[in-house]
């Protein structure tokens, strides 16, 4: 992954106007919501700005899905109609590849995550995201596990078939070419 950590006016402007882009063209996700104040947050926080931009050139398609009534952050999450591309063929976290004797994977979900500062939906945000469309219908994505189900050496996917969402689990360390993970990111 690249380790990028500014965007040069160019690449902000092509993000920015993508973003913008996908914004319109997918209002079912985000009706209550307006693109100028989302442009004015963006163009405020260049770190968010490079981390969306890893999310995009890994193929995730990140657009906004709410508003955190909290905090006023935009929620983008990956709509991507399969797990991001440039994100598959990966176990669930460092400590699952460490412990891959034979062909441990490139990478791990949580690493990537780190890396591009975000985090992996979980099952209650899957689900919203599931909402909006239809999504890993030919894919899985890995999303975060609670700590106790990792301490037993588990983690959880998800996916959508036969017109229905479902969570399942797997041992941490499998990866297959077909599963990767989805990311979130409040800006």
């Amino acid at each position: 992954m690249d380790n990028q950590e500014t965007l040069t006016p160019e690449q902000s402007t092509t993000l920015i106007n993508t973003l913008k882009t996908r914004f319109e063209k997918n209002g079912n996700r985000h009706p209550e919501l307006e693109w100028s104040p989302i442009k004015t947050k963006l163009e405020a926080n260049p770190k968010k700005l490079v981390s969306l931009f890893k999310m995009e050139a890994t193929g995730g398609e990140p657009d906004v899905i709410e508003q955190d009534p909290a905090t006023g952050e935009y929620v983008f999450y990956d709509c991507a109609p399969e797990s991001p591309k440039g994100r598959r063929s990966i176990c669930y976290d460092p400590e699952a590849r460490a412990a891959r004797k034979k062909f441990p994977p490139e990478d791990s979900a949580l690493g990537m995550a780190s890396e591009m500062g975000i985090n992996l939906l979980d099952e209650t945000a899957y689900f919203k995201l599931q909402q909006t469309g239809n999504y890993d219908q030919k894919t899985s994505s890995w999303v975060a596990t609670p700590d106790e189900l990792r301490q037993l050496g588990g983690a959880l996917f998800g996916d959508r078939r036969w017109g229905r969402v479902f969570i399942y689990h797997n041992g941490a360390e499998s990866y297959y070419a077909s599963r990767g993970f989805r990311g979130m990111l409040k800006v």
